[in-house]
C-alpha cells in the first residue's frame, strides 16, 4: 500500500457539521466547541460560512465567530465557505484570509444551490479570484457532487478534468472534491484522484466524503492511495447539505484519526481530547444519542455513535 507519514485533517463540524441543526448554536458554544479542538491540536477548521441568513440561519453568526477566535492562534487555518462574490465581500468585512468558493460539477445541483450553471459559477471565480488578490485573500475551491449527483447521477470523471482544467490556471490554493450526498466509492476515488494527480502535479487536492452508505472510511484509502494527503472531516460524524435530499453526515473525525494512526500515519491530533470535544457537542446539541466505548491510545471514554448526533 501506498501510505503517506502524515496526512492534514480540516475540521468542518462549525460549518458543515451544523448547517442542518434545527437549533442554531450560539457564537459562545461554538467558541467553546473550537478552544476543545484547538486542545485536541486541530490546525485547519472550515469555521463558517457568508451565506444569506434565511437560507442557513445557522451560519449567520459565522462573522461574529470569525472575530471571536481569529485572534487565539496565528499557526491555524481559518476557512470561510462563500458561495458567490458577495460571500467574499462579506468575509472580507471581518477580515477573513481564507475563503472556499463553493460550487457543484452538476449543473442541476448548482442551480438548487447558488441558482447559476456550473460555467457561470466558473465564470463568477474570476471575478472573486480578482477580488480575493487585492484584498490579500487566498481562495479555494469546494466542488460539490464530484463523485455523484442526486439530480443527475453519475458525473463523467471527463467532466471533473475539464473543471480542475479551468481552475488550476486560475492559482487556487486547493481543489476540493466533495462526495456530496455519499455517492462514491473507493475504486471511484482512486481511479479519478489518480488522473488529477498525475495530470496536476501542482495542485493540492482535498477530500470531503459523506458517510451516508458507510463508505467515508474506504473512500479516505482511495484516496491516500491516489496521493492525497488532505481531506475534510466533522466531529461526532455530523452534517449534510440542505440543497441535496439523501445528504448525512460527514465522516467523522474521531474515526477518521484512530484509523490513520492504527496504520502509522501522523495527524498531530490528540485522540482522547477530539473524543472529549466530540462528548461537549453532543451536549451542546442536547443529542439523547446511544453511545459505546471506544479504546484511544491507553484511555477508554464514549462518545457519540456517527451520524447520529
Amino acid at each position: 500500500m501506498k501510505l503517506p507519514e502524515s496526512v492534514c485533517i480540516n475540521e468542518v463540524v462549525l460549518r458543515d457539521g451544523l448547517q442542518l441543526e434545527n437549533q442554531v448554536v450560539g457564537v459562545e458554544s461554538k467558541k467553546k466547541l473550537f478552544d476543545h479542538l484547538l486542545e485536541a491540536n486541530v490546525k485547519s477548521f472550515e469555521f463558517g460560512s457568508f451565506v444569506h441568513p434565511k437560507l442557513v440561519p445557522q451560519m449567520a453568526n459565522s462573522g461574529e465567530l470569525y472575530t471571536a477566535i481569529s485572534g487565539q492562534n496565528k499557526h491555524i487555518d481559518l476557512i470561510g465557505l462563500v458561495p458567490n462574490l458577495k460571500g467574499a465581500e462579506a468575509a472580507n468585512r471581518v477580515d477573513v484570509k481564507k475563503v472556499n468558493f463553493v460550487f457543484s460539477a452538476s449543473d442541476t445541483h448548482n442551480q438548487q444551490n447558488v441558482r447559476k450553471r456550473t460555467e457561470q459559477s466558473l465564470e463568477e471565480l474570476k471575478s472573486l479570484q480578482h477580488y480575493c488578490e487585492r484584498n490579500d485573500m487566498e481562495v479555494g475551491v469546494a466542488l460539490a457532487t464530484s463523485f455523484g449527483c442526486p439530480f443527475e447521477g453519475v458525473i463523467p470523471a471527463e467532466r471533473i478534468e475539464s473543471i480542475v482544467d479551468v481552475i488550476s490556471d486560475l492559482d487556487i490554493a486547493n481543489i476540493t472534491l466533495a462526495d456530496t450526498t455519499g455517492m462514491a466509492n473507493p475504486k471511484q476515488v482512486y481511479e479519478l484522484l489518480d488522473r488529477l494527480v498525475d495530470q496536476f502535479p501542482n495542485q493540492t487536492f482535498n477530500l470531503h466524503f459523506h458517510n451516508t452508505r458507510g463508505m467515508g472510511l474506504s473512500n479516505i484509502m482511495g484516496g491516500l492511495q491516489a496521493g492525497v494527503r488532505r481531506f475534510d472531516t466533522a466531529l461526532g460524524g455530523l452534517g449534510g447539505c440542505p440543497f441535496a435530499p439523501g445528504a448525512t453526515g460527514n465522516v467523522c473525525t474521531e474515526d477518521v484519526v484512530h484509523m490513520l494512526h492504527e496504520m502509522g500515519i501522523e495527524t498531530n491530533i490528540d485522540l482522547d481530547q477530539l473524543i472529549s470535544a466530540s462528548e461537549l457537542l453532543s451536549e451542546i446539541l442536547n443529542h439523547d444519542t446511544p453511545s459505546y466505548i471506544r479504546k484511544a491510545g491507553k484511555s477508554t471514554r464514549k462518545y457519540p455513535v456517527p451520524n447520529q448526533i
